[in-house]
């Protein structure tokens, strides 16, 4: 009997624990199962955390403060150590002997981290130069065949030789990474481009080289260490925005093929923010940035996220709006808090907010009953001595009162103690604050020979490839119910579970899954979130530790946090394409060339296999090889976001906090969010109309005509002018303007938001922008 050591990270929690886990079958798992597929923004915490940031102090009363300055008028002349020297001035002369500043910022931010007590923080923001002083906060961590169901072919178009992601930096913002794995090796690259100013933390044998061009660890610790991940993810992500092709690579031998990331010749960089004691901490997230935007990346990849906040108060917002300015595109997940609405983290319109979506690919499984019904779901192991034959199946949640019928339903630890569950397949309800592979377990200890795994309501029919211990899979809730029902309804309920390996074709992909969170946007609702979905389920990527005894290591995982650097590699290869392209018009290109049907040429489908709504989807699921060529783009500066966050009601001061120049909103023409020249449109509707205009950018071919197609939305009137626009230059811009007109009431029935489009179509380029109007 091996005996095998998981390490969950639990979110209910907030930490990490171990469990021993005792399997008759031998698993080739070496140390740790990293999945449950990471819902790692199930809190979405904004909780203030006691920093541990320096072991020196043994005052219990300190805590880690984000400070932001007036913006001195000497700044663009000032060197580091000038930004130290300013920022020590502001503190009293007591802290001289003692290392309280954690943290000084001279890109993100006019302002320092520093360890204060309560008491001397309300005494330093009394100080005439001080915006602000607050605790900070910690953040929560929100492939072989995604490049085929993206599109994209080796020596074609976006992954031609001459391109690839050449010559392009993607700075990833997380828990660190294993520079051994060969997603990241070197062979053939390029150095890095002039202009990178970054180093590498790694010494001795873990050096970096010409695709992982620089790694820095800004987690603040008593023994300050190389960026090598203990947290099992940024591997991971590194390696799907721009790992190399590494053949035969596979999890359990399951979606075996060709790896490799989005971009795979671009070149990275890792700054290690997050590890396993203190979380993912405000202050070294924006350190991070800072250091990026300095060293010279071209996009920042972010899968973490504080849940909705004022952009003022934001740390992402915060230190994306400085990347923006400095020609840095910021791709961030919009978190693992669906299937709820306005769940979203990372709304700030100059940020790329990224959903989950499924490929094509399943890891095939399914429950057979004993009278002859079949249903399929997926499981990562797929052991192939489990016999076919038909064994006693019990519900665990038929048993005792209700407080235990629960425990029970879940397979709690220890809740099956006194049901007899030997040799028969138990069915265990997801959820109860426990992992399905806990749920496996406790069914093994007691007796139990397999497992299907029932889905609730909310998860729908998203399903996952997990590495459980013993067969098991789990299928969805419409299913479950009825497993149930032949439960009660059979003397003697047989079952038994059948491997079908990795399938591929799934018509219905891309599905929204259950766990990507939804719009609308909660701190600036006139702007359309997310932007954009990507894959995000069942992916399979380089990973620190072998989970099956086979080399390289690899672990299939889901999450906003794999869908996020699946676009960030995809900018990438856009930047690489069209180097002079701003943010916002990659952020363009992407959103109005996605694809709203899915496989089947049906629209995409949510969790329930109903269409899954804007709020769900942002634009649609990305097509990188449309985005290459969009025609048109809407473009957007940075200092067009100062109208727009006038018009949020913000200050001159909370404004100044994000922009770092002086404001004054009383001088400006403010806009209503919607006035914003975003690639859709956002409408809060009541009894009035609504006028808003855009701006087109030609980047496709000269003497182009495009006419409006239009998908008005339910109780709605629209007109649109012009309706046909011929650009006869390249880079020309053209204005158009458009009119929301409500109709009566009760045309909108029960329905509490609807949504459309509008096109502009050419003989080459459809350039689609969605539409959601929220009824008032």
């Amino acid at each position: 009997m091996a005996i095998l050591l998981f390490c969950f990270l639990l979110k209910i929690t907030s930490n990490s624990f171990c469990i021993i886990v005792k399997t008759n079958y031998t698993m080739k798992l070496a140390f740790l199962v990293g999945l449950i597929f990471i819902l790692c923004s199930i809190n979405q915490s904004t909780s203030v955390l006691a920093a541990e940031v320096n072991q020196e102090h043994d005052d219990q009363n300190l805590m880690t403060y984000i400070v932001h300055v007036k913006k001195s008028e000497n700044a663009a002349s000032f060197q580091s150590e000038d930004f130290h020297n300013w920022y020590h001035s502001f503190l009293p002369q007591t802290f001289a002997h003692k290392q309280r500043m954690v943290f000084t910022y001279r890109n993100v931010a006019s302002g320092f981290a520093v360890k204060l007590t309560p008491e001397e923080a309300k005494s330093l923001q009394e100080k005439g130069e001080i915006v602000s002083a607050r605790p900070e906060r910690t953040l929560s961590l929100h492939t072989t065949h995604t490049p085929t169901f993206l599109g994209l072919k080796q020596g074609q178009g976006l992954w031609s030789d001459d391109n690839l992601g050449k010559g392009v930096i993607i700075g990833v913002i997380d828990t660190g990474i294993y520079p051994f794995h060969p997603s990241f090796n070197d062979e053939g690259m390029p150095p890095p481009p002039a202009k990178w100013k970054g180093h590498c933390e790694f010494t001795g044998e873990a050096t970096c080289n010409n695709k992982l061009i620089g790694a820095r660890n800004l987690v603040k610790s008593a023994i300050q260490e190389p960026p090598f991940e203990n947290f099992f993810h940024g591997t991971h992500t590194a390696a799907e925005a721009a790992g190399r092709f590494v053949e035969d690579a596979s999890v359990f031998g399951n979606a075996k093929g060709v790896a490799a990331g989005m971009a795979p010749n671009a070149h990275l960089a890792m700054y290690k923010v997050c590890n396993d004691k203190i979380g993912c901490t405000e202050s070294a997230i924006l350190a991070a940035m800072d250091i990026a935007i300095e060293d010279g990346v071209d996009v920042l990849s972010l899968s973490l996220g504080l849940g909705s906040l004022s952009f003022f108060e934001d740390p992402i917002a915060i230190g994306a709006f400085a990347a923006t300015q400095k020609g840095v595109f910021v791709s961030c997940s919009a978190a693992n808090s669906g299937p709820e609405y306005s769940t979203l983290s990372n709304e700030a319109p100059w940020i790329l907010t990224v959903g989950a979506s499924t490929i094509d690919r399943k890891i095939a499984a399914s429950a057979k009953l004993g009278n002859g019904d079949e249903f399929y779901g997926e499981t990562l192991f797929q052991p192939k001595d489990f016999s076919q034959q038909l064994l006693p199946l019990v519900y665990a949640g038929s048993n005792g009162n209700s407080n235990q019928n629960q425990n029970q339903s879940f397979c709690l630890p220890g809740s099956l103690k006194n049901i007899d569950v030997s040799g028969k397949v138990v069915v265990c309800d997801i959820g109860g604050g426990v992992p399905a592979v806990v749920k496996g377990q406790e069914v093994l200890n007691s007796g139990g020979v397999a497992m299907i795994v029932a889905n609730s309501e909310a998860i729908g029919f998203s399903t996952f490839a997990i590495p459980h211990v013993l067969p098991a899979v789990e299928v969805s809730y419409a299913a479950g119910l009825i497993i149930k029902g032949y439960i009660n309804s059979t003397y003697n309920p047989t079952a038994t579970v059948l491997f079908k390996g990795t399938v591929i074709g799934d018509s219905l992909a891309p599905t929204v899954v259950s766990f990507s969170s939804r719009g609308p946007s909660q701190e600036s609702p006139g702007i359309l979130k997310p932007d954009i979905i990507g894959p995000g389920v069942n992916i399979l990527a380089a990973w620190a530790i072998s989970v099956d005894n086979e080399l390289p290591p690899y672990n299939i995982v889901s999450g906003t946090s794999m869908s996020c650097p699946h676009l960030s590699g995809i900018a990438a290869l856009i930047k690489s394409s069209h180097p002079d392209w701003s943010p916002a018009a990659i952020k363009s290109a992407i959103m109005t060339t996605a694809n709203t049907v899915n496989l089947g040429g049906t629209p995409i489908v949510d969790q329930r296999l109903l269409p899954a709504d804007v709020f769900a989807t942002g634009a649609g699921h990305v097509n990188p090889v449309k985005a290459n060529d969009p025609g048109l783009v809407y473009d957007i500066q940075p200092e067009d976001y100062v109208p727009y966050l006038c018009g949020l009601g913000y200050s001159d001061r909370e404004i100044e906090v994000i922009v770092q120049w002086k404001v004054k909103c009383s001088d400006v023409k403010s806009i209503p969010e919607a006035q914003l020249n975003y690639p859709s449109f956002s409408i809060l509707l009541g009894s009035e109309s609504q006028f808003y205009t855009r701006t087109l950018t030609n980047v496709g071919p000269v003497n182009a005509t495009y006419r409006v197609e239009l998908d008005v939305p339910l109780a709605l009137g629209m007109s649109v002018n012009p309706s046909e626009i011929t650009f006869s230059e390249i880079n020309e811009k053209v204005s158009y303007s458009v009119d929301f007109i409500p109709q009566v009431k009760v045309n909108r029935g029960n329905n509490t938001f609807a949504q459309g489009s509008l096109t502009w179509v050419s003989d080459k380029h459809a350039v689609r922008v969605p539409i959601s109007v929220i009824f008032k």
